[in-house]
């Protein structure tokens, strides 16, 4: 197959799938067996690109004009074909998940759940492969738009209030911040493409590249930089697998894999380290890094305290596009990696607890270790990697974001780091260690989730230790992205 049509088909094989899941919606084994199938052949597809990429093969490709110059554009390049390997790794290891919680938790409508989940893939790897800010502009809304139907899942009034604040914050800014950027940037430059060392001429305006940093950085609300994060926290109303979805597989990965694209092929480094509303940029990054990690730290509900540990661990990315120097690139780069296998563990654990036990609070954990050992281990080990901590993979992003704060010199922005770390260590360990402290109360029996849970938590946390062990394929994959050579 052709590099074009490798990257065409990593768009089609997730849709072309739709139709059979939804014809299959009362034959629940072939329905889930398409969605497993139609994951693992999109993750071949994505190796044929790696594999293509490594040797040296341009992939690139073109629609017609859809309006005089601007076309749709699909190429790979490293950032695009690491986010498209971890999505469709993900999707895998998420329908296993999906298969035993949707069961055991008795949901309905999971043909729906399957479908769109299915169409959010797709919507994804049009954001890996985005070529230029059109294509990536039309894929990321339409990601919002097919993510909706998975956060009102359960057809509650909950559901519908934490949809709607989902949907208009992600839309909102999108209309407000990000169109107007793009369409600046194609008044500005005149052109939409992504371009190695950027798209704008050095006697740009700075008061022009100072007001389109701040568009495309509060335009990507799926970053969920403050203030315009609560739409993560509102979709926590969704069933975990989709919770998992969100945090882990495509949507705010997305939104801080946008960031970086813009920051990399739109500004270029160089032109990004002059921008002039940069530092005060970085700063709010570091408010969010930190405001999010106090405030996970005070949630009681365990599906809101990730969901405020994703804010603070997203604001790592958002810091490693904003210091815009080669470190800080390539951590916020592995970050995005080692978070998305960190963060799904500590879903896919609080989905098992919920499934074993019906327990959604931290404050109900008390002794849990002994009757979910595997899970709670797991637990364990996310949080490690979370935290940044041997022997799980978010040990090197971190060390490469702190490197990249020590090349700029930015002091307290490496104090913030290792005090974030420390909030991330504390609540996030805590939980299983208080698990496993001997309780008189509490059942002694085995009462772990059912087996496709405890295969997709087994999958994703040996991920983390994965990581750990073999960061040189990620650091090779990404390398080329700061010395210049990402795009075709």
């Amino acid at each position: 197959m052709s590099g074009a049509g490798l990257l065409v088909a990593s768009l089609c094989i997730p849709v072309t799938v739709i139709p059979g899941i939804t014809l299959l919606h009362n034959r629940p084994n072939p329905r889930e067996a398409l969605s497993l199938l139609a994951s693992a052949l999109l993750i071949l597809i994505n190796l044929g690109i790696y594999r293509s990429l490594q040797q040296g093969q341009t992939l690139a490709w073109q629609s017609g004009e859809v309006l005089p110059g601007l076309r749709l554009e699909l190429a790979a390049e490293p950032l695009g074909v690491l986010f498209s390997l971890i999505a469709s790794t993900l999707w895998l290891v998420t329908t296993v998940y999906a298969v035993g919680y949707m069961r055991a938790h008795n949901e309905g409508n999971q043909t729906r759940f399957y479908a769109f989940f299915a169409l959010s893939i797709a919507c994804v790897m049009g954001i890996a492969f985005a070529g230029n800010l059109l294509t990536l502009f039309l894929f990321y809304e339409v990601l919002s738009l097919s993510t909706w139907p998975l956060v009102v899942h359960a057809q509650t009034e909950r559901a519908r209030q934490g949809g709607r604040i989902y949907l208009g914050l992600l839309l909102g800014t999108s209309i407000v911040f990000f169109l107007p950027a793009i369409i600046l940037t194609w008044w500005t430059s005149s052109t939409l493409s992504f371009t190695d060392g950027g798209v704008f001429d050095p006697d740009t305006s700075p008061l022009l590249l100072a007001v389109l940093l701040v568009l495309f950085v509060f335009g990507v609300g799926k970053a969920a930089m403050m203030p315009f994060h609560r739409w993560l926290p509102a979709a926590m109303v969704a069933p975990t697998p989709v919770s998992a979805l969100l945090h882990a597989v495509a949507v705010v990965k997305a939104g801080v894999f946008s960031l970086l694209k813009i920051g990399i092929y739109i500004f270029g480094l160089d032109q990004l380290g002059a921008t002039g509303s940069r530092e005060a940029l970085l700063y709010l990054a570091t408010f969010s890094l930190l405001a999010a990690s106090v405030v996970a730290m005070r949630q009681d509900n365990l599906k809101a305290r990730l969901a405020y540990s994703t804010i603070s661990q997203l604001a790592y990315v958002s810091l490693g596009v904003l210091l815009a120097v080669p470190d800080s690139i390539t951590g916020g780069s592995m970050h995005i990696a080692m978070h998305a296998f960190g963060k799904i563990t500590l879903f896919f654990c609080a989905g098992a607890i919920l499934v074993a036990t019906h327990k959604t609070e931290v404050s109900q954990l008390q002794g849990l270790g002994r009757q979910m050992p595997f899970t709670m281990g797991a637990f364990l080990l996310a949080s490690l990697s979370i935290a940044g901590l041997p022997p799980t993979g978010g040990t090197w992003s971190k060390w490469y974001l702190m490197l990249g704060t020590l090349e700029t010199g930015a002091w307290l922005l490496t104090i913030a780091l290792l005090v974030s770390s420390i909030l991330n260590l504390i609540y996030l360990t805590l939980i299983p260690v208080r698990a496993f402290w001997p309780s008189a109360a509490g059942p002694r029996r085995m009462n772990e989730a059912p087996i496709a849970c405890c295969i997709a938590i087994a999958l994703s946390a040996g991920g983390c230790i994965a990581l750990f062990l073999f960061p040189q394929v990620l650091y090779q994959l990404i390398s080329p992205i700061t010395s210049g050579g990402g795009m075709p």
